[in-house]
């Protein structure tokens, strides 16, 4: 599919004819939404660097050096986050309960966004580091993290990485694509695989699909 994709157009060019990954697409196969304010982030680090932010709105350090000396890189590093830190981190130390504190839960919540954004909806080719701009972003106003039109944001972003994972020499790609992978699967169904599970669904089973997204389904 990358092959077949035009930048100059944003579309797939194909034997029979020219298609494209919409906004509604976007909506019904993740039901993320489409409308609302721009997913728009600051272009600078905030003063003294993202770790006081961190501190403040997760309530944790992070390391700036590396755990193993003269190996890998520090958790925190140039404006980036280690997604295996952070995963690392939430599964030996977040442990919810119903005595846990309400703020508690809620930098817990800040960093499951943070992991799912910059790690899931956007993230690098390695699949290693979540960019700074995420933490401003998601440990802001819960309402104002709501109302933003994620949707466009994310395919926004897959467009810009189908365009440069197109070009000649392109070994890598970045972005969410599970989500041109749903729409291959929809739209040119000799490329889905076959159902992994034939049976009838049970009542149950589809009572809960009901209002789930498309993709889920």
């Amino acid at each position: 599919m990358a092959e077949r994709w035009r930048p100059e157009t944003h579309t797939f060019h194909l034997p029979e004819g020219e298609m494209t990954i919409t906004l509604k697409d976007v909506a019904i196969l993740t039901g993320m939404p489409i409308s609302g304010d721009a997913v728009i982030g600051p272009q600078t680090k905030p003063e003294g660097g993202w770790g006081p932010l961190i501190r403040d709105r997760l309530g944790f350090d992070m390391p700036t050096t590396t755990p193993i000396q003269g190996r890998g890189h520090p958790p925190l590093n140039a404006g980036q986050v280690s997604v295996p830190w952070l995963v690392s981190h939430i599964q030996q130390e977040v442990v919810i309960n119903d005595e846990t504190p309400e703020e508690q839960v809620e930098r817990y919540a800040r960093i499951y966004l943070i992991g799912l954004v910059g790690g899931f909806l956007f993230p690098d080719k390695s699949n290693r580091w979540i960019q700074g701009i995420w933490l401003e972003l998601l440990t802001g106003d819960w309402d104002a993290i709501g109302q933003k039109s994620w949707g466009s944001a994310v395919l926004a972003g897959l467009y810009r990485e189908l365009c440069t994972c197109s070009k000649v020499g392109a070994k890598q790609a970045g972005a969410a694509m599970f989500i041109l992978q749903l729409w291959v699967w929809e739209h040119l169904p000799m490329f889905a695989p076959a159902d992994p599970r034939p049976y009838r669904r049970n009542d149950d089973e589809l009572n809960f699909l009901q209002n789930l997204p498309y993709g889920v389904k």
